[in-house]
């Protein structure tokens, strides 16, 4: 219910650390998602989803140690919720979020720019589904629904989310420690999804 994203051209010119940078950015942004679900479910490993992420973070500063984001995709995979199984709607962005972070760690093996692009297409789409599920209505014509869509706080917080995390990046040569920190500070949102729950909720 969404227009596709044309992120290539902006993430283009990004060197490996900066599309794993925004990957990660966006896949933290997402993670609340998952957490929330899996408390109230009782469903899959927040807790590890949470250590990979926190090791995706690490790398970009060095500070990786020895964790294989080969066998963490396997973890990582093992945590995706079966819609077929869960059939509420809260599936949907907590399998979002995993996705998000199984695509993060193909950018870090394979360096590779379709991953964070799709990401960036995912995160907007979890927003979108959002808004359709708990504020759309038949009432509603298609060309309403979207602009509802598009014109939301939701929505428009996540298009500046992405637009501030691709111009941080745009302006900044190497992965600091502190560039990442506070970089991931803003992702983190004080705990808040990207489609405004926390696992506090």
């Amino acid at each position: 219910m969404t227009e596709l994203l044309n992120l290539e051209p902006e993430l283009e010119t990004f060197e490996p650390w900066q599309l794993t940078a925004f990957s990660a950015a966006l896949t933290e942004r997402m993670y609340p998602n998952f957490a929330l679900f899996s408390r109230l479910v009782e469903f899959g490993d927040a807790a590890k989803l949470r250590q990979v992420l926190d090791g995706v973070w690490d790398s970009l500063t060095g500070r990786a140690g020895k964790m294989n984001f080969e066998v963490q995709q396997e973890a990582v995979e093992a945590n995706m919720p079966d819609l077929e199984e869960f059939d509420m709607y809260g599936a949907l962005p907590a399998l979002d979020a995993v996705v998000a972070l199984n695509a993060t760690l193909s950018c870090i093996l394979e360096k590779d720019l379709t991953a964070a692009t799709s990401i960036g297409q995912l995160s907007r789409e979890c927003v979108a589904t959002f808004l359709e599920v708990t504020e759309g209505d038949d009432q509603l014509s298609d060309e309403e629904l979207v602009k509802l869509i598009n014109t939301h706080d939701l929505m428009l917080a996540e298009d500046d989310f992405r637009e501030e995390v691709i111009e941080r990046l745009r302006g900044q040569k190497t992965p600091t420690a502190e560039f990442v920190s506070s970089l991931r500070e803003l992702a983190r949102n004080e705990g808040v999804s990207n489609i405004g729950i926390s696992d506090e909720d």
